[in-house]
Parts: structure tokens; sequence; C-alpha cells
């Protein structure tokens, strides 16, 4: 059990609380390794500016020309980070999208890997948000 739920469930027991209730409305998801809030923030500014992401995938992430990405629906990957990632990193060919629409490596930018993985993260947290 991490800290944060066994706080929980200890503050609940103390309220009179049932301890599911208060690890469900204070514990948000876990992120995944490697993964920071701080990632999270950035990447959501690479996503809206040099990362060139949003001419695709739209402003708001909802797809365009691109698939949305902030919803549960992934093309391809499981929408782990791991595989977001590798999709940033790796691109998409025509011959390969589900879409019918190329993505080219680092969505054609000139984003670093420490950029991508940043974006990567920003991406995983907008599905999570949605669930």
């Amino acid at each position: 059990m991490n800290r944060w739920r066994l706080q929980s469930v200890l503050l609940a027991g103390l309220l009179g609380v049932p301890a599911t209730v208060a690890a469900q409305s204070q514990v948000p998801d876990s992120l995944p390794a490697r993964v920071t809030a701080r990632m999270i923030s950035d990447g959501k500014l690479i996503y809206a500016g040099r990362g060139v992401c949003y001419a695709c995938h739209g402003q708001d992430a909802v797809g365009a020309m691109g698939p949305n990405l902030a919803d549960t629906l992934w093309l391809h990957s499981r929408g782990d980070y791991d595989g977001i990632l590798a999709t940033i990193l790796a691109g998409v060919p025509a011959q390969e999208s589900k879409s019918g629409i190329m993505m080219p490596p680092r969505g054609g930018s000139a984003i670093s890997d420490d950029d991508a993985r940043a974006v990567a993260a920003y991406i995983w947290s907008l599905s999570r948000a949605r669930k």
C-alpha cells in the first residue's frame, strides 16, 4: 500500500468515513516510473510550442488532421507512457498508420529526447484526466 493510500485509510478511520471512499477521493492516479508532475507541465508547453504537436492533433489534443490524444482510444500503442514515447520518437509511417495520416519522428520538430519524454508524459496525462 503506498503512503498516500495508507494515510487516506488512517484518516478515514479517524473520521469515521469508509476507507474506500476516502482513498478514491484523495489518491490520484500514480505517475509512471520516471515521470514527474514537472514533466507533464513542461510537456504541455512543448506540445503547444516548439514541438508543434498542436498543428496536427489540435490545441486541446482532441484531434484535427492527426488523431485524438485526449481520449482512451489508442491507434499506435497501448496508451502507456513508454508506448506513447516510442511513437513520438519513431513517428508513424504512412503504411503503418491506422488513421491514414503519417507522423514523422518527433512530429517533424527538432525537440530533444528530454522534450519528447515531457510531451509523452503530458499526452499520457490527458487520457487519464478523462477516466
